[in-house]
């Protein structure tokens, strides 16, 4: 491996370690919001589940992420010591 390569490699296993609380957090949030999302399309727009697939994939996207940036820094400031 080349210096770059194993810097990222380090940096990358030194980011899951520190962040495998609020990756786990955010991966059952994800999958929660697609289910919801998928759910209210199906009820509410009436259409069927392959398009309301297809349409509820972006946003919970998006609010995942936000989500991710806010339980980092949370979870920063409380810190069990």
């Amino acid at each position: 491996m080349t210096e770059l390569t194993q810097g990222l490699f380090h940096t990358s296993k030194k980011f899951l370690r520190e962040s495998s609380g609020s990756l786990l957090r955010t991966l059952i949030y994800t999958i929660g919001h697609f289910v919801i999302a998928i759910t209210c399309l199906m009820l509410i727009a009436d259409v069927s589940f392959l398009i309301a697939l297809t349409d509820a994939i972006v946003e919970p996207l998006a609010n995942s992420v936000w989500y991710f940036l806010l339980d980092k820094f949370w979870a920063s400031k409380y810190i069990k010591k």
